[in-house]
């Protein structure tokens, strides 16, 4: 499921900066290579014992990714519902209270990397 009107979409950051805010927020980068990346945030919901991953993607505007310098724009948020074994289904239903858990740390997001 893609997260319309997040206002992270377009925003870009130094590498330094983005993988620090990331972090900070409980982000985890896991895939990368030269031109992109990924941010994962795992989140799970104990009402239903599901596990959920919000998911930034990443571009290289300037510089390569291994370069702390380098200037990285963000896509689309998205959420996907962990499937067994290791996979993720993004059309699965996502319960209103996960969705703005997971809104709310977009907004964190934004908020770290506008200042």
């Amino acid at each position: 499921m893609i997260i319309e009107n997040t206002g992270i979409k377009g925003m870009k950051s130094d590498l330094a900066h983005l993988d620090e805010s990331t972090e900070k927020l409980g982000f985890v980068r896991w895939q990368w290579e030269y031109y992109r990346a990924t941010y994962d945030y795992k989140y799970e919901d104990r009402a239903t014992k599901s596990e959920y991953f919000l998911r930034v993607n990443a571009r290289v505007e300037s510089g390569r990714l291994e370069k702390p310098d380098a200037i990285l724009y963000l896509e689309d948020a998205y959420i996907g519902k962990t499937t067994f074994p290791h996979g993720l289904d993004y059309n699965a239903p996502i319960p209103d209270a996960v969705l703005s858990t997971l809104k709310s740390k977009l907004d964190q997001l934004k908020h770290a990397l506008a200042h």
